[in-house]
């Protein structure tokens, strides 16, 4: 019916331009062919415009709005109000516009969540529709994008890769097995911290190094020799701490994606350079491993991933490139996420000198002042527990959690979301929320120890996933709970720690797909057990 009505109008008014154009066509010059050949296309043309508009007008009546959302500026969108800390300035758009708003970021539809009930919808209910990441453009220059893990689109690929990573590396049997390589490293790291001990150490580069040592050890410890280990371990530390240090930078590109080609902050140049001599020095660690052999003795991740790809799986097969995408997503997510939080945890603990004086009387009751700490304590000791937790809940590490973007146009609470959106959940801000938490603000270790406070990170807890949920939870959630328990456990039974004389805390933040200190920590260690050899 309502197409009748617009065939009609549109009829009509062909037929009225074409009487209108003849009466001025014969009028301004009758011999004139080229000015009067012009009269069918625009006839034409205006035809088609003003029934594209009614057509326009109906389908946008009938179809569901956008979420609310500030106004912006034409072609830049909302980018000249952005600020620095985009994840608290989407938290207080939230508290203005609702629990999610969409707004133009340049060229890209933002969709931002800042609520629990959003979030289960997204995660849970529609999970499969946004389980697609939405790439930044300079993430394309590392293989681990097209090939990886983290990146890749959700499909049988992913299926795959995740399902290697889960039952081969990152389950919790497999862990236990693995222990050796955590203890040595978290033990090289005493070592390291009593030789120094009464000056001031960088907590973040200890952290960083103890993680590198702990990943690297369960993916290539046991292929390669130590001679070998040493000839590639410094310059592949470096090439990752160049390379997450590039990665995180603002890109204009993720504004105007149709800007990606030209590169120009350099950012796509400057990763694919890193990005090249990290799959180098991963093809000599892959080919060394194979020299050596693989046996059950020695086997590691890289074995296994070896083996695998021997094996073969016709349909979904295990190619080289998977596996130097799969290592170097495990290096640079699972180091970098993880050490970050450490260097909060341990601001926290310079900031509230009790909660290290609470965690060291556990300690000292459970483990005692004879021994170190293994992870077999770690299990006993509910208020180190409830401090990492408590961390994690203040200081998500990634704060919007990676993009996603929906397979198709969508609804999420009762609005649109168009397809190739970027859609960001704000676990910052729902963490803080003050319905939920009380006093959110408030550094508070104990709301985890009471009945009603036993929050856990599994997922399913839309108040508290500082890990994410979903089908694309983080796969090194076990892997990274350990070392958080394991590490702070251990420097807080050690050590005292105390801010260099004559230094305040710094707690600002720099916002980044990783949520960092603006400042590195630096702290003092002073050695609390009576045996040195501990």
């Amino acid at each position: 019916m309502e197409t009748a009505k617009i065939m009609d109008l549109r009829n009509k008014f062909t037929g009225a331009v074409q009487t209108s154009w003849s009466w001025a066509g014969v009028r301004s010059n009758p011999n004139d062919e080229e000015f009067r050949s012009l009269g069918p296309f625009l006839i034409a043309a205006v035809a088609a415009i003003l029934v594209w508009a009614l057509l326009a007008k109906k389908i946008s009546k009938s179809r569901l709005p956008l979420p609310p959302g500030p106004r912006g500026v034409p072609l830049l969108g909302c980018l000249p109000y952005l600020e620095p800390d985009i994840h608290s300035w989407f938290a207080r758009l939230a508290h203005e516009y609702g629990p999610i708003i969409s707004l133009r970021l340049g060229q890209k539809l933002f969709v931002v969540v800042s609520s629990p009930s959003l979030a289960m919808e997204l995660l849970k209910d529609k999970d499969t529709t946004f389980a697609n990441r939405d790439v930044p453009p300079a993430s394309m220059a590392l293989l681990s994008a097209v090939h990886g893990m983290g990146w890749a689109p959700y499909g049988a690929q992913w299926r795959m890769l995740r399902r290697v990573c889960m039952g081969e590396m990152l389950s919790s049997s497999k862990l236990d097995i693995s222990y050796d390589f955590r203890r040595s490293a978290v033990l090289e790291m005493v070592a390291e911290l009593h030789g120094g001990a009464g000056a001031p150490i960088n907590v973040g580069k200890v952290m960083f190094v103890v993680m590198y040592k702990v990943i690297t050890g369960l993916l290539w410890g046991r292929s390669v020799s130590d001679e070998e280990k040493h000839q590639v371990g410094d310059e592949f530390q470096q090439v990752v701490e160049y390379l997450t240090g590039v990665f995180y930078k603002p890109d204009v590109s993720d504004f105007f994606p149709v800007l990606a080609p030209f590169d120009l902050g350099g950012v796509f140049r400057q990763t694919k350079k890193a990005g090249v001599r990290l799959e180098q020095i991963l093809d000599y660690l892959i080919n060394e491993s194979q020299k050596r052999g693989n046996t059950e003795r020695t086997r590691d991740f890289l074995q296994i991933l070896l083996k695998i790809q021997e094996s073969g799986d016709p349909k979904t097969p295990l190619s080289r490139s998977h596996i130097k995408s799969l290592l170097m997503d495990l290096v640079l997510a699972g180091n970098d996420t993880t050490w970050t939080t450490m260097e909060w945890a341990m601001t926290e603990v310079m900031k509230h000198p009790e909660v290290m004086k609470k965690a060291q009387e556990e300690l000292d009751k459970v483990v005692g002042k004879n021994h170190p700490v293994e992870e077999t304590h770690l299990a006993h000791l509910h208020y180190v527990n409830a401090f990492v937790k408590e961390v994690l809940r203040l200081h998500p590490v990634v704060p919007l959690m990676l993009p996603r973007t929906p397979s198709q146009s969508t609804t999420l609470g009762g609005f649109m979301v168009p397809k190739a959106s970027r859609v960001l959940v704000n676990m910052w801000a729902i963490q803080r929320d003050p319905a939920a938490w009380e006093s959110p603000e408030e550094f508070r270790p104990e709301r985890f120890l009471t009945a009603t406070g036993k929050r856990e990170f599994t997922g399913n807890d839309f108040h508290y996933f500082p890990f994410g949920s979903g089908r694309r939870i983080c796969p090194g959630m076990a892997l990274a709970e350990r070392m958080l328990m394991y590490v702070m456990a251990t420097l807080l039974h050690s050590f005292d720690w105390k801010l260099p004389e004559g230094t305040e805390l710094d707690v600002s933040e720099k916002f980044g797909i990783v949520l960092k200190k603006a400042k590195p920590l630096m702290a003092v260690p002073t050695p609390r057990l009576s045996d040195p050899e501990l």
